[in-house]
């Protein structure tokens, strides 16, 4: 992950470094969701487990990160006999794009605020400074 916003702007990104880069989520995490995308039907935990071949509590942790960044949907499927388990399926591609919208004007006029003070802080004085006699 790049350090700097420099690094950012000549780093080759592809769509799905803004994983990384809007809710610093983990390449385990974009394994998920690529897995999660890739199927027509709703997932469970142990299915997407296999398809990138980790433990089941290690995958469920990567998609209560994709949950709370809002990539992915969670439904509860009830059995008949009753009890239930749950199912993943990915959030509408633009309902996420709107939000990362919203996350990057935030975060532009946040820099902008920031940028402001900062020519205000460091703005050269018209006075001329006394002499300091020693």
């Amino acid at each position: 992950m790049p350090d700097s916003m420099a690094e950012y702007l000549r780093a080759d990104m592809e769509c799905e470094g803004l994983l990384e880069c809007f809710h610093g989520l983990t390449d385990l995490d974009r394994d998920c969701f690529e897995v999660v995308v890739s199927h027509d039907n709703a997932l469970t935990v142990d299915e997407i487990a296999e398809e990138v071949d980790r433990e089941r509590s290690t995958v469920y942790r990567s998609l209560q990160r994709l949950l709370q960044a809002g990539f992915v949907q969670k439904e509860q499927v009830n059995y008949e006999q009753g009890g239930y388990y749950h199912v993943f399926r990915p959030t509408d591609p633009d309902v996420v794009a709107d939000e990362m919208q919203r996350m990057l004007n935030d975060w532009y006029a946040k820099m902008g605020q920031l940028i402001g003070e900062f020519r205000t802080k460091y703005e050269p004085s018209d006075q001329p400074t006394a002499a300091v006699e020693g």
